[in-house]
């Protein structure tokens, strides 16, 4: 109930506001009061109406009779139709049951143990299948290892044998090499033997080879004591013409 009459003072909140803000859309807007005087709300409607934020409520009761106990429901019972007929059946005259069931019962415990046989025979035939292939997965993993085993040797033997065929090439162009240095070596000593001796006699001639001690009084010295001389005999001619 509270929650109810929560509810419904919202929706007549609601209400007056809406109907508040849909007059004051409508109507125009008034100007402002003259000095001295104030604007106040009139109800200018044909039937006045108090305006309240809670709605009137009257409350109303009513009296009901109780429910009365209900008997329980009969079990439906479906009427009765057609006539009850019997019949009488002696001993032995359908059939002998150990006679007649006696044959069934051989096939089918024959047909039962037949295939139990087959079944325990699959299963042998196929433990031995399981353990042939895994006899054969065995052999043939061992098989695989023995040749991965032989292809790394002989994969080592072959780059041993490059190796060593590279050692030997190697040894052999250094051979070479080293009597092709000696035999240029003694050509060029005999060939160069009467030759330098005339070139350093050339080059000597030339003025190539020269004294150190003499190159360097040529070079140093003397352009020193000239430039010397010069800067005093420079000094004399001032000196003689500030005289003057």
């Amino acid at each position: 109930p509270l929650a109810l009459e929560v509810k419904r003072q919202k929706r007549a909140q609601k209400h007056t506001q809406a109907r508040r803000l849909t007059q004051e859309q409508i109507r125009p807007e008034t100007p402002e009061p003259v000095e001295g005087r104030v604007h106040v709300h009139v109800q200018t409607e044909l039937y006045l109406e108090e305006i309240s934020d809670r709605i009137i409520e009257v409350d109303g009761e009513c009296q009901t009779d109780e429910f009365l106990d209900r008997p329980p429901t009969p079990l439906f019972i479906p009427a009765k139709s057609g006539k009850d007929v019997a019949t009488q059946i002696e001993k032995g005259e359908l059939f002998d049951f150990d006679i007649e069931v006696k044959p069934i019962l051989e096939v089918l415990v024959g047909k039962t143990v037949e295939q139990a046989l087959l079944e325990v025979m699959e299963e042998e035939e196929l433990s031995q299948l399981w353990s042939h292939q895994r006899a054969f997965a065995e052999l043939r993993n061992a098989e695989f290892a023995e040749l991965q085993r032989l292809e790394e040797q002989d994969r080592r033997i072959r780059e041993e044998k490059e190796r060593r065929r590279l050692e030997h090439l190697e040894k052999l162009r250094k051979q070479k090499e080293t009597a092709e240095k000696i035999a240029a070596r003694a050509f060029a000593q005999r060939y160069l033997a009467d030759l330098i001796p005339s070139v350093f006699n050339n080059l000597h001639d030339s003025g190539f080879f020269y004294d150190p001690i003499e190159r360097d009084i040529e070079t140093e010295f003397l352009p020193w004591l000239m430039s010397e001389v010069e800067e005093e005999l420079q000094k004399k001619v001032l000196g003689r013409v500030m005289l003057d």
